[in-house]
């Protein structure tokens, strides 16, 4: 069944309902006011229903013809959305740009750049994710996000781009009042594996998971985040490394404390946004310049 209500006829019930009156819709739609009438009028015998009460002098809708109004406007207005998604899409404007985090990271600068790009861009729908370790790596590859921010700056192969965005430091912590505190420098491997380790779970679905500062016949508890790590660690529930950026009000306060290991893991890594090299899309190229253009490790709350 086609419906007898189209985009015209919405456009003149509305115009109508907005100027109170057929004459002064037909001015707003640039039409004679006989136009307006044979609209209205053939609409309301498609439908076998009256729109308008004619025992007034003003137009004057019925109930049915406020439900058509209404809902008509809805109509009008998601047609208006899709002519303009329809005219960005043409032009080079993604209609969703899809961003991962690391956990790691403060999400903050990313919040306030999608204010600024939402003030220019309101059409442009944006998904934020967050990912842990390889899952950063693996949402890129495998084509869940557009641009990922967080990941190691080793580049799996020549299909991305990156851009650093600083260094990320790690130290062996541990609660205050945790027993390793009381043991003298450096630690050895044997005596911090009598302690559970507590270790975010990568959120890789395709790629090979990864996990580090892990040690042979260690207990551990693994957790969803980074933010449940340090609150599991700030318990004395176990140990492990924690990026700095992170815990820096904890170690201040002493909460947590740095310790020595004889063998320390990597302390220092270099942080990178990547996107793939064929993605021409404008927003992600929005995105990318923006955040270039930021102070270096601005993601790192520094």
């Amino acid at each position: 069944m086609i419906s007898p209500i189209t985009l015209d006829a919405l456009r003149v019930l509305d115009a109508i309902e907005r100027k109170k009156s057929f004459a002064a819709a037909a001015d707003e739609l640039f039409r004679v006011p006989s136009a307006i009438s044979y609209t209205v009028n053939k609409l309301e015998e498609d439908l076998d229903l009256t729109l308008f009460d004619r025992s007034k002098r003003k137009a004057d809708l019925t109930p049915v013809g406020h439900l058509i109004v209404e809902q008509g406007r809805l109509i009008l207005e998601a047609t208006n959305e899709l002519t303009y998604m329809a005219k960005q899409s043409a032009s080079g404007w993604e209609l969703e740009i899809r961003i991962a985090i690391d956990s790691i990271l403060c999400f903050k600068p990313i919040y306030a750049l999608i204010e600024q790009f939402q003030a220019t861009n309101p059409w442009i729908d944006i998904k934020i994710t967050e990912e842990i370790f390889g899952g950063t790596w693996d949402a890129l590859t495998a084509g869940r996000s557009d641009l990922i921010i967080g990941v190691a700056g080793d580049l799996r192969n020549n299909n991305f781009k990156a851009h650093s965005i600083g260094e990320l430091e790690f130290v062996f912590a541990v609660a205050k009042d945790h027993p390793l505190c009381q043991l003298p420098p450096p630690l050895s491997a044997r005596t911090i594996k009598q302690y559970p380790s507590i270790v975010v779970a990568d959120s890789s679905r395709q790629l090979a998971t990864r996990s580090a500062g892990l040690l042979d016949g260690q207990p551990r508890i693994t957790v969803g985040n980074i933010i449940q790590k340090i609150d599991l660690q700030l318990l004395g529930l176990g140990v492990g490394y924690l990026p700095v950026h992170r815990i820096q009000e904890e170690l201040n306060s002493g909460e947590l404390v740095a310790l020595t290991v004889a063998k320390p893991e990597v302390r220092e890594i270099d942080l990178c946004v990547a996107w793939q090299k064929d993605n021409k899309g404008k927003a992600l190229a929005w995105f990318i310049e923006q955040i270039q253009a930021l102070p270096s490790e601005v993601f790192l709350g520094k």
